[in-house]
């Protein structure tokens, strides 16, 4: 599968990390938000040195997180 990098939306997210905001990423369907997110940003902390078992990805689309979806869950 080919891996298309979209470092310029990474480079956004790794400038911003530290400044105190929650980041909200939107896009249309499909677009790449998740793998923006789940892979090249979860790649690049793992590059930086974070464990894999101090990132948590948790897919909200899935019926098996439907409890996370409540803010009040989370």
């Amino acid at each position: 599968m080919m891996r298309i990098e979209r470092t310029i939306y990474l480079d956004k997210v790794i400038e911003s990390r530290h400044n105190g905001m929650i980041k909200i990423i939107t896009g249309v369907r499909r677009s790449g938000k998740s793998f923006l997110l789940f892979d090249l940003f979860a790649d690049w902390l793992e590059a930086e040195g974070v464990s894999s078992d101090h990132i948590i990805k948790i897919d909200l689309e899935n019926r098996r997180n439907k409890s996370l979806r409540n803010p009040d869950n989370l």
